[in-house]
């Protein structure tokens, strides 16, 4: 008896039956049990069953999606087409141009919504259009429903709320350059596609977001529209008018340009969220060829459409200003390091020396959102260092004026 007792064996996972309509949530921080597959849980630490749907959660709403839901059953990564298509028009009376009017959400973090804010910081909108800058991290947007599982964009205020933890519940996270939301109060970018669409039919809350607050909606949610609705659109109430990113001379290369480049701005994330060897093999040489191609067309000239900068070297270069910092690393693309690129790299701190561009590019930002924002992919939401990559200096592009 003074022995201590034989702590009782548990079967091996395979053989417990367990209910089709439960999920076993092992809350011990760092792990959990979602129908046989291990994946993080901020949860404080117990062991219970929690009624579980497929489709639909207890909460009140279809249950949300993120990027890595996007997946076919060989493994790759195939991107969904964002759902709010509305255009900002002169001629529309339902959404025509207007000073203080509109607002646009935006995540540092996030390169699609990163190139909008570039557009507006190029053009000089920042007083005509208003802009709230969510955390980098992820959170659980129905922390109180624990069979909503969905995390993504939160709205944090600097001036209350100093840090903030991960995903997983791990570290304090800098909540330094975020601005909340003025406009709506919002707690979550989940909440403003609820207020825009009660029924949440297309439950993926994604930025970058053109709000109206005069009809209380989102005009538009796909980024390569509202570059081209910021650059043409508020020249009546921008700085800088006379900039043109997309000029009608130049509409069919830029066109073509944003076509193929398209496929180095999405297949780093096929890249990194592939979950078979095949689907990342064909990612990952894609990928290369198209970086290839960008090296030899910039040994030739100045940008991408010729000698003056547009909008395709806008949405090319947030892909390659986070190459060396994150998706080397996170993403697996570490054949070359885009300092491996002569005229890649010297290209980037061209477009980063541009005039408005520098100011919107958030490095601490950048690194924190995808190092803890998928816990499939880091654990322990661990932000590497390096390797600190000088944006600022010296370049050789001017050879080609």
């Amino acid at each position: 008896s003074h022995l201590p007792s034989r702590p009782r064996m548990l079967p091996p996972l395979a053989k417990l039956k367990l209910p089709a309509t439960r999920v076993w949530h092992c809350r011990r921080q760092g792990s959990e049990l979602f129908q046989g597959r291990s994946v993080p849980c901020p949860s404080p630490a117990r062991i219970s069953p929690i009624r579980y749907q497929k489709k639909i959660s207890t909460s009140t709403t279809a249950m949300g999606k993120t990027a890595l839901d996007e997946m076919s059953k060989d493994g790759a990564f195939k991107r969904t087409d964002s759902t709010f298509r509305n255009a900002i028009s002169k001629d529309s009376k339902e959404f025509p141009p207007s000073a203080g009017r509109y607002h646009l959400y935006i995540a540092y973090g996030c390169p699609w919504a990163n190139r909008c804010l570039a557009v507006l910081h190029i053009k000089g909108l920042q007083d005509a259009i208003g802009v709230s800058i969510v955390h980098p991290s992820w959170a659980r947007t129905r922390p109180d429903d624990d069979a909503d599982l969905h995390c993504g964009w939160q709205f944090v205020d600097p001036a209350t709320t100093p840090t903030v933890p991960s995903v997983q519940g791990l570290g304090a996270l800098s909540t330094e350059g975020c601005v909340p939301d003025t406009v709506n109060n919002a707690r979550f970018v989940r909440d403003l596609y609820l207020m825009a669409d009660p029924t949440d039919a297309n439950p993926k809350y994604t930025v970058p977001i053109l709000w109206d607050k005069e009809s209380k909606t989102i005009v538009n949610n796909e980024s390569s529209e509202i570059m081209r609705l910021l650059n043409r659109e508020f020249n009546a109430f921008a700085k800088n008018p006379a900039v043109d990113l997309c000029p009608e001379a130049l509409l069919p290369t830029i066109d073509a340009c944003n076509e193929w480049t398209y496929g180095i701005n999405n297949g780093v994330y096929k890249c990194g969220f592939a979950t078979s060897q095949q689907a990342y093999d064909e990612a990952e040489a894609q990928l290369f060829d198209l970086m290839e191609r960008a090296e030899t067309l910039l040994s030739k000239q100045r940008y991408l459409a010729g000698g003056s900068m547009t909008e395709a070297d806008i949405r090319l270069f947030v892909t390659l200003v986070r190459f060396d910092e994150v998706y080397v690393v996170y993403f697996k693309t570490n054949r070359k390091c885009l300092r491996e690129f002569p005229n890649l790299f010297n290209y980037t701190k061209d477009v980063y020396q541009f005039p408005g561009v520098a100011e919107t590019v958030n490095m601490q930002h950048i690194k924190m959102h995808y190092f803890t924002s998928h816990p499939k992919l880091n654990s322990y939401a661990i932000i590497p260092r390096g390797p600190g990559v000088d944006f600022l200096s010296v370049h050789d592009r001017d050879r080609f004026n």
